[in-house]
Parts: C-alpha cells; structure tokens; sequence
C-alpha cells in the first residue's frame, strides 16, 4: 500500500439504493449540483449558496485530516418517474421471470451433465418466458377480438348500444378497430425492449456471458448479443398467436394458408427461443442459429408476421357470437405453460445437486436458498400473475360490459380457462388466509411465551450496547425482528410456491376430474382477480401523477431490473449495464491523479452496484492503481440475500475472491437491528470470554477465524471488515449529527463510524486504532486527573465484560478489582495491555497534561477484568480495542474542552 502524502485526498463516490433519492440526501448537503452525467445517471456534489460545488468535510484519519471530495450517483430517474416508466409494472411478470434465469445454479464446467442440464434449464426458461408473452397476447385478443368484436358488437346485441346498427354489420371494421390495440401492444412491447440507456463509459469489448461462472461479484452481468434475435421471435409469436385464436386454434388443423404460416412462425419461434444459448458463438448450433436469425432474417420474420396479422383483421371471417379459436389457444398455452414450470422444478434438483460441490463446504446460513432450487417457484410466481393479469382484466372488462345489457339478453362468454383461473386464485386466497390464521396466532403466542421467560437480550446486544440497559431492551426487540425477516423471507416464496402448486392442482381436477365447481371460490377468485386488475392499473395511475407513489411501485423496478435481459426480451432496460460502467469510469478518472484514492460506497442496493464497480475496477486497473481503491457497503444483502439467491452471479466464492483483490479495504457497516441489510464479511459470530469473534473473510483472499473485535471510538464492534453499529446510536455529542430511535435501514451516514470505515477502505486508517468516545456532551468539561488507585474496587460490583475495555458507560472508579491468585499469562496480557493504553494515553491526552501525569494515568488504569468461570484462551493476534472510560474527551471534542478550561 502506497504511503500517504501531503497531497493525498480521498473522492467519497456514493451510490444509494431503492426508492430512489436526491442528490441532496445522497450527498449530506443543503444544496448539490450536476458535475458529470447525462440527466438519468447524476453524479452530483455539495453545492455552496451560490449552487458552485464545494468539497466534502475533511475527514479524519488517525492523528490528521485529509481532504475530501463527496460525489454521489444518483440512478432513481432509471427506474420511476413519469407514465411511461409507470407502465412498466404491467411488465412484472415479464421481469420476473428474466430474473428467474439468473436465479439458476452455477454450471460446473468440468462435469458434462451438469452442462446439458443447465443448458436445458436456460432453454425451458426461455420457452416459458415465449409462452408468457403468447399469454398476454392471446388474453388481449380474446377481450378485444372474441368479447368485444364477436360478442358485444355482433349485429342484434344489446351491449353497447350506442353504437349503431350498420357498423355493427361490417366485419372488417369490427376486427380492424379491435385488432388493432392489441397489435399496437405488440409494437410498443417491441419498442420498449429496443431501448437501453446510453453509456458515457468507454466500452469493454471483452465481457463475460451469463453462462460462465464469474471470478469476481457481477462479472457476467454484461447485455446478451442474442437479445435482438430473441425480441424478433417474441414480436413472431405474439403475432401468430393473433392469428390462430381469429383462425380457430392451434389443435384445429387447417389447410387455410394463413394457419399453416401462423403454425410454421410458431415452430421457428419456439425452436430458435430453445437454441439461442451460447451468445459467445463457442458451439456449432450457437453460430448456425446465430448466421439463420441475422438482421435481414429477423426483418423477414417480423414482416410476415405483420402481414399475417393484416389478412386476418381484413379477412375475419363470420363475427358471430364466441369464437372457437379462443379457448383452444389459451388451454394450450397455459397448459405448456405449466408444462414447462413442472419441468424447470424438476431439472433443477439433479442440477442444484450437482453444483452443491461449490457451497457444501460452507455454513448453512451460506448456501443459496432451498439448495439452488429458488428459480421455480420465481418462475412459478411470474407465470401465475401473468396469467391473472390478463384473467383478471378480462374479467372486469366482461362485467363491465354486462352491468347496461337487458335482463333477457344473452350473457357474455369467456372460454372455460378463465373459470379455471378463477378457482385457481380463489383456492390461493382461501390457503393464504388459512396460512395467516394459523401463522399469526403461533408467533403471537412464542412472542408472549418469550415475554414471560424474561427475553433475556442477547450476548451481541448485550456486549455492543454495554452498560446501557435502555438501549439493549430497545435494541433486542429490533434485532430478533430483523433477523426473524432476514432468515425466513425467502421461505415466504416457498410457501407461495406451494399454495400455487395445490391450487393449480385443485384447478386442473375441477376442470378435468369432473369434480364440482364451488361457486363461492370462484366468486373469491373473480374478486381476487378483479382487485388485482384494477388496484395494479390505478396505483400505475398513481405513479404518472405523484412522485411518491412512483418512488415506491420503482422499487419493483430497482430489485427486478438490475439483471440484464436473458430470458424475456421485453423488460425495461437494465440499469446496471449503465451504472456500473459509469461508475467504474468516474473512479478511473479520479484516480489518474496519483494522489486521489477513490472510496466507493453503496448503500442497500447500491452497495450491489458499487462491488460490481469495484470488481471491474480491480480487473482493468494496474496493481498500483488497484491499491488506491476501497470499499464500503452499508446496509448490504451481499451476504444473507444475493449470493444465496443467484449463486451463479454473485458466489459466495466471488465475495472471497474480492476481499482478497482489496485486502483490508472493503469496509461494510452493518446494524442488527436492519431487517434489509445485514453482516456481509462475517458469519458464525459469537461472544465468548466477554468478546465477539466469529469466521470470515480475510484480506489475503482467505476465509477462517478472525481475531477477536475491537471497540472503536463511537462504540462500533469491528469484527474483521464489519463495522457493528450501535442502534440506538450513542449520544448525543456536541458539533455531530445525531438522530435518536431505532434507525434500522436508514441513515447509515450519520453515524460517525461512516468516516472511521471511508479512512480504512482508503487505506489511511488501520482497525486497531482507539479513541474517547463522550457518553454525553457535558456542560463544562473537564480533563480529570488520573484517578486514585485505593478508590478502585471500593465494593461497586460491575458485570463483567469480558477484555473488550469494560463498559463504556462506566468509569474506571466502577471497575472491579482483578482476582487475586491470577495466573501469570494474565499477567503478562495485562502488562500489554498497560502499554498498550501508555501509547494510547500518550497520544490521545491534551498537552496541559505533563508527560509524567501522562505515564502515571496509564501505569495506574485497571487490568481489565477476566470473564469468570470460563477457560483460558490463547493470545489474540490482534489486542482488542481499549475504549478509554468515561472522562476522556474524543478528539472533535477537545476544542471546546480546552476553551472551557481556560475561561
């Protein structure tokens, strides 16, 4: 590592997380301006009154102060804001299962079926992705061309009377009108999955793909070059499935030229959909199917889908009540739908097994989600609210039509695959509201069970809030809360991913087994469905005229649209083909000084965003540049959410592979009380003899056991790279933010362990470093003198602590006295520790202090007092932190101590 000079300064570059915000908030100032970017990736500074941007605070790192420069990345506008971005919710399913791709177990290229498997997997997933897009087409063609055109608007119909009797006997008109919404749908679905956000970084021309696995965090999330070939075949299909439901059907075999066009585009569709997988060009079949579906032949494709879609609104044929093509398409359809869901659950077991060789090793609390299998019931989830959200708005579209028709009239008729979703979402609803029932009361019940014991607060709380019993009671509730949310959030899809499996089961018999349909499910289905619709279509509404509610539905955009486009082509685009790019170009800019070093921080999802960043950084730059880069997550799921969801992106093996590459300078501040954020370098933590230790990364790119946590100057516990932060913070101190409460997710940059962690990833601090933390801003303070020895252990019993200074609440006249009868390695620790606190007094007490009072204070301060009854342990390779007791004024306090003592 480079030493620090006096020219040295450190660039704070901040990236935030979901729900978006400003540069203000980003950037911890009153006012920010633009200093790069486009207008949709900001990066923005503090700015003065006069909107000039000004540097950030020093910031503080050890014994001196260093320049700073805070600029943050400002990404919100990529995902909310305005309608157009609002509509991309309607898209959900669409990106839901995109990500399901992503979700697949990583491929052991040493082992062949393992290969064919996942080669499998990514195909089925695509197809499915295919039948969800022919779905939603279809379910808008039965509304407009079956419901509307053939039923509502047939000649002699009483719905929609307005409309007069000689058009309704035009045909071509009729399906002219009503074809045409859907095939606009269909341009602008093609049109949305055209656009992707314009970098201002230079491009890397050797990106990895999907299938590879990556040696560091993210190195695979790169476009696919493939994406143009599959959105021909997405517009293909759609289109011919337009066709078959006016034509009669995908079973009903025709020699009408145009069915066996519709049935041809929809075999090519399929066959390309299922072949289009290894966009590297290595395989044979990858590099026929690529020379097949060029430019000219995806113009070709799509041209003749056009056309096939014009024969047929010119050529309707007889529009006369409910048209036979309707059902056959969507039992179809859904049925290979359900098909190819059965299949991917049932493929991923031998693949999650195969590829259990790269986690098996690791702690439970490690290994990816349900074995690596999580890909289906996402898959699952996404094709069942597909399907309801076309079920659900024809639905309401049928009963809207019908509320205005005569008594007498006949009713409107939808095919017997929307009675089935019916009983599909009203068996869901039923086994949802049976689950609450009986999961509420059992939690109710352990909660009030656990209230009657004591709740006794746990030995992390305990230890991390010493001496202060409000806030461990306070703290505890919210750690056991956050924990509760972070270990059994992903169970909440597995208990969904059950509840779809029984219904759709429970659908299926009643349609097929003869059982009797319950009137009363498919009435809570119906109701289901139609709240569905509508609340989806009006908090859309909502999101086009208020910022808030945009911000808020963009958080299904900030979790959903970070992965590049894989599976289904017509998602929004990503935004972390952008972001990350950007950012790893600003951090390349800054550092072409060779006095800068460059701290990325992310917070949430940004510190996603800024790993990735860090991780190409450390690909592209030279060793002496790599060097100058740090990182700092705050608030991370890099631990207990992305690597075991998508092991196949971000590995856990990725993570210790970064660690290595940055080496102490991958700093993450953590709380217990976050039930969104959590330990990212950690695991396996305990308290033993009064300290934290636990396994975790290390900075030489290993993994075991770490030396025992350090106090820092704010009370923070440093357990190799994190950072555990009191919440409730400590405080208030004079001339610092503070805010008080539990803060949970929010705020991490207002604690001031922010700038201890940007000074170590620098590399202008080490961890071992102490300091004086004020408990309290007192009115006057004084510097005592050193205390007498024969007050020590005056009969004031203390519950130990253990060797991590004691409790930084109590002062050293409360320490209790150490044992007699203390065996010499006691001993010999306590002389270290006496020097250790020598150095540290030294240092840290004010000058009007003479040096002998100085050595006095440090030879007369308490040994720290033993854990009872517990073994002897060996040496730690690192001394815990001494946190000087109560008295002791913290450095940005001095100022004001000196002026109050010499007043």
């Amino acid at each position: 590592m480079q030493v620090p000079g006096p020219d040295t300064r450190v660039v704070e570059l901040r990236v935030h997380g979901i729900l978006g915000t400003t540069g203000d908030e980003l950037t911890d100032s009153v006012a920010s301006v633009d200093v790069a970017g486009d207008g949709v990736g900001r990066i923005m500074r503090p700015a003065d009154r006069l909107r000039r941007p000004v540097p950030g605070p020093m910031l503080n790192a050890g014994d001196r102060s260093v320049p700073r420069i805070v600029e943050g990345y400002v990404w919100g506008a990529m995902t909310s804001g305005g309608l157009a971005k609002a509509t991309w919710a309607l898209l959900f399913p669409f990106a839901l299962a995109n990500m399901a791709h992503w979700m697949l177990p990583p491929t052991r290229t040493d082992n062949p079926v393992s290969r064919w498997l996942c080669s499998a997997l990514r195909g089925l997933l695509r197809i499915s992705a295919l039948l969800l897009t022919m779905l939603m087409v279809a379910q808008l063609t039965v509304i407009g061309l079956d419901l509307v055109a053939a039923q509502c608007l047939a000649p002699g119909a009483r719905c929609m009377g307005f409309v007069p009797e000689a058009l309704r006997g035009v045909d071509v008109l009729r399906s002219v009108v009503l074809l045409l919404p859907v095939v606009l749908v269909v341009v602008l679905m093609h049109r949305l999955s055209t656009v992707s956000w314009r970098v201002s970084a230079p491009k890397d021309d050797s990106p990895q793909h999907s299938a590879l696995a990556p040696m560091l965090p993210g190195g695979n999330v790169v476009s696919d070059p493939d994406t143009p070939a599959l959105r021909a075949l997405h517009v293909a299909a759609a289109l011919s499935t337009v066709a078959l439901v006016a034509l009669g059907g995908p079973l009903s075999w025709s020699f009408d030229p145009r069915w066996l066009v519709a049935a041809a585009l929809l075999v090519v569709s399929v066959v390309g959909t299922a072949g289009l997988d290894d966009p590297a060009g290595m395989r044979e079949t990858s590099r026929v199917f690529r020379a097949l579906l060029g430019r000219r032949s995806r113009q070709v494709l799509m041209s003749v889908a056009g056309a096939l879609v014009a024969s047929v609104a010119l050529l309707p044929g007889e529009l006369v009540g409910p048209l036979p093509g309707s059902g056959a398409t969507i039992d179809t359809i859904t049925a290979l739908l359900v098909l190819t869901c059965v299949a991917v659950a049932v493929l991923l077991v031998p693949a999650s097994l195969l590829a259990r060789s790269e986690w098996k090793s690791s702690p439970k609390q490690l290994r990816p989600w349900a074995g690596g299998w999580m890909s289906a019931p996402v898959l699952m989830l996404a094709a069942m609210l597909g399907n309801g959200f076309g079920a659900g708005l024809a639905l309401s579209v049928r009963q809207t039509l019908s509320v205005p028709r005569s008594p007498g009239a006949a009713p409107l008729q939808l095919p017997a695959a929307f009675d089935d979703v019916t009983i599909f979402w009203g068996t869901a609803v039923v086994l949802l509201a049976v689950a609450l029932l009986v999961a509420v009361p059992w939690l109710l019940v352990r909660r009030f069970r656990r209230s009657e014991d004591g709740d006794p607060i746990p030995d992390e709380v305990a230890l991390l809030h010493a001496g202060r019993k409000e806030d461990q009671r306070k703290a505890a509730s919210a750690w056991k809360f956050a924990d509760l949310q972070r270990r059994y959030s992903h169970q909440l899809f597995l208990v969904i991913a059950g509840v779809l499996t029984v219904s759709t089961a429970a659908s299926l018999a009643a349609r097929f087994a003869g059982m009797p349909r319950t009137s009363w499910l498919s009435a809570i289905g119906v109701i289901a469905l139609a709240g569905l619709a509508v609340g989806l279509l009006r908090m859309v509404f909502l999101a086009a005229t208020k910022r808030d509610t945009a911000r808020y539905l963009g958080v299904l955009g900030d979790l959903a649209l970070f992965w590049p486009r894989e599976a289904h082509p017509v998602v929004p685009p990503c935004y972390a083909l952008k972001v990350i790019p950007e950012l790893a170009d600003r951090a390349t800019e800054h550092l072409s000084d060779p006095n800068t070093r460059v701290v990325l921080v992310g917070h949430s999802q940004g510190s996603l965003l800024a790993a990735v960043a860090a991780a190409r950084l450390l690909e592209t730059l030279p060793e002496s540049d790599r060097e100058r880069v740090g990182l700092v997550t705050a608030g991370s799921q890099l631990q207990w959410a992305y690597p075991r969801a998508f092991p196949g992106v971000v590995p856990h093996s990725a993570l210790r592979d970064l660690a290595g590459g940055l080496g102490d300078r991958w700093r993450s501040l953590c709380r217990g009380t976050d039930s969104l954020g959590g330990a990212v370098t950690t695991w396996n933590r305990q308290v033993y003899n009064g300290m934290l230790i636990g396994v975790g990364l290390r900075g030489d790119g290993t993994e075991g056991p770490l030396p025992a946590a350090t106090r820092g100057p704010t009370g923070a516990l440093v357990l190799g790279g994190d950072h555990w932060l009191p919440d409730p913070q400590r405080g208030p101190f004079s001339c610092r933010r503070w805010l008080p409460g539990v803060l949970g997710h929010s705020d991490y940059s207002g604690d001031p362990e922010w700038d201890r962690a940007v000074a170590m990833a620098a590399g202008l601090e080490r961890p071992v470093r102490g300091a004086a933390l004020p408990l309290s801003t007192p009115e006057a303070p004084q510097i005592p003198s050193a205390p007498d020895p024969r007050a020590i252990g005056s009969g004031t019993s203390l519950e130990p602590q253990g060797d991590d200074g004691g409790s930084i609440s109590d002062s050293v006249e409360e320490l209790p006295q150490r044992a007699p009868g203390e065996t010499a390695a006691k001993s010999k620790r306590g002389r270290s520790i006496r020097s250790l606190r020598k150095g540290a007094a030294e240092a840290e007490v004010p000058q009007q202090q003479s040096h002998e009072e100085q050595a006095e204070t440090a030879e007369d301060a308490p040994e720290l007092p033993a854990q009872q009854d517990s073994e002897p342990r060996s040496e730690p390779s690192v001394l815990p932190e001494i946190t000087e007791p109560r008295g002791r004024i913290a450095p940005w306090e001095r100022g004001s101590s000196l002026r109050s003592s010499d007043s």
